[in-house]
């Protein structure tokens, strides 16, 4: 299967790969106890929030102020960044929301792994 995402470029994001992970963490905000995992759409393709998030691990561009305190929100400790002004690269954000997406499914008692891209597509064609 073609890679449903675009590759980072030397650490660096699309802007559409960044837009994706602000609708990705919005879906997680507005996920309740259903077992499922929120999806989002990129490029008219439907992915799972966790491939999403993924997709940014190692990118070093860092996140829009308004959306690191959607993640910082949720954690338990304060955040400390090193950079000035506490900046935080998408690197960081994505492996806290996927930290944060495994705590939910264990949390709801969905023990199952996230869907993959296939059967997200499956569930919901382009159209």
């Amino acid at each position: 299967m073609p890679h449903a995402l675009p590759p980072l470029h030397d650490g660096h994001a699309p802007i559409t790969l960044q837009q994706l992970f602000r609708d990705a963490l919005y879906a997680f905000e507005e996920w309740d106890k259903e077992p499922s995992e929120p999806l989002v759409t990129f490029e008219e393709r439907v992915i799972p929030i966790s491939v999403a998030f993924e997709a940014l691990r190692d990118c070093t561009d860092i996140v829009p102020r308004n959306i690191v305190g959607s993640v910082t929100d949720r954690l338990t400790k304060p955040w400390a960044g090193e950079g000035p002004l506490d900046e935080m690269q998408f690197s960081t954000a994505a492996r806290v929301m996927a930290v944060l997406v495994r705590k939910h499914h264990l949390a709801i008692g969905s023990l199952s792994p996230a869907p993959t891209i296939a059967a997200a597509e499956t569930a919901a064609p382009r159209s």
